[in-house]
């Protein structure tokens, strides 16, 4: 097996192959990451969503943009407004702004409701006021898709690709994850068995820069949540899982599998742990 090891969108790849990718298939991959990240970073200033967040107006957004921008209203709907692609302003208010200052500023900020200020019609998105969107919930994982979709349309079948976490599998022999104790990475809490679908995962504390202050806010108050600890998705497509992981944060797990068809695994601060009957694998209990 060959390893493609990268860093990009701010989290190291890596992409097992059985065989090493051809050069041109590497700047493929390159080039479809860097459109993606050209189109949906809120951390660089020449981006599409930096544009959107400088003024209102009505935006002719990428062909790719659909499928992401359904699913957020999915979840949005799902979670009563809990997870929403409007949080990026309180996210930089909170510290994880485009500079990485990681500094609170101690604003208060409100996330508006997706039917105030959003209009999406599948082609176009329409702004009623500068909005600052954060993809973070699913983007990644929907990138993770695309690079297969890039691979697979230069022959590669035969692989699994690890974006910081989020892992999707394709072809070949199946692959067991270890579930990382989200307050102890030296251990795991289960295992899953991967084979031709994705998993991704999500914890506050891989992204926490201040007493309390984490990544995975609520939509409804602009914070950040604290009532569950970490959270895994297994989907047939990588957006997806990245997705419910974060939504797993905030709704009922069941409404959750009937919605989008996922198996999960959620761990609570007390160390409880809930998981789905037909989640492949084992979660390990005291």
């Amino acid at each position: 097996m060959a390893d493609l090891v990268f860093e990009a969108i701010g989290t190291r790849w890596e992409i097992t192959t059985p065989a090493p990718l051809h050069p041109d298939v590497r700047l493929a991959v390159a080039n479809r990451i860097e459109a993606f990240d050209q189109a949906y970073s809120r951390f660089r200033p020449d981006s599409l969503v930096s544009t959107i967040a400088r003024s209102a107006g009505t935006w002719v957004l990428p062909s790719d943009a659909a499928p992401l921008l359904d699913l957020y209203r999915r979840l949005y709907l799902a979670t009563g407004g809990a997870v929403t692609p409007l949080v990026g302003r309180a996210l930089a208010d909170l510290g994880y702004d485009a500079a990485y200052s990681l500094r609170p500023t101690g604003r208060t900020t409100a996330v508006p409701a997706w039917d105030d200020v959003l209009d999406w019609d599948g082609t176009r998105l329409t702004t009623s006021a500068p909005v600052l969107l954060d993809l973070g919930a699913a983007g990644k994982g929907y990138l993770v898709d695309l690079v297969a979709e890039v691979l697979a349309g230069a022959g590669v079948t035969d692989v699994v690709i690890d974006a910081g976490g989020d892992l999707r599998h394709r072809g070949g022999d199946e692959v067991r994850v270890a579930l990382e104790h989200p307050r102890d990475p030296r251990q795991a809490i289960g295992v899953v068995v991967l084979h031709e679908a994705a998993l991704c995962a999500s914890a506050p504390n891989r992204r926490t820069w201040a007493p309390g202050v984490h990544h995975v806010l609520d939509g409804r108050t602009g914070q950040p949540t604290h009532d569950v600890l970490a959270t895994w998705a297994l989907a047939p497509t990588a957006m997806v899982a990245d997705g419910v992981a974060t939504a797993l944060f905030f709704a009922a797990p069941e409404d959750l599998v009937e919605e989008f068809g996922v198996s999960y695994a959620r761990v609570r601060p007390d160390g409880r742990a809930e998981w789905s009957a037909d989640l492949p694998g084992e979660i390990f209990t005291a």
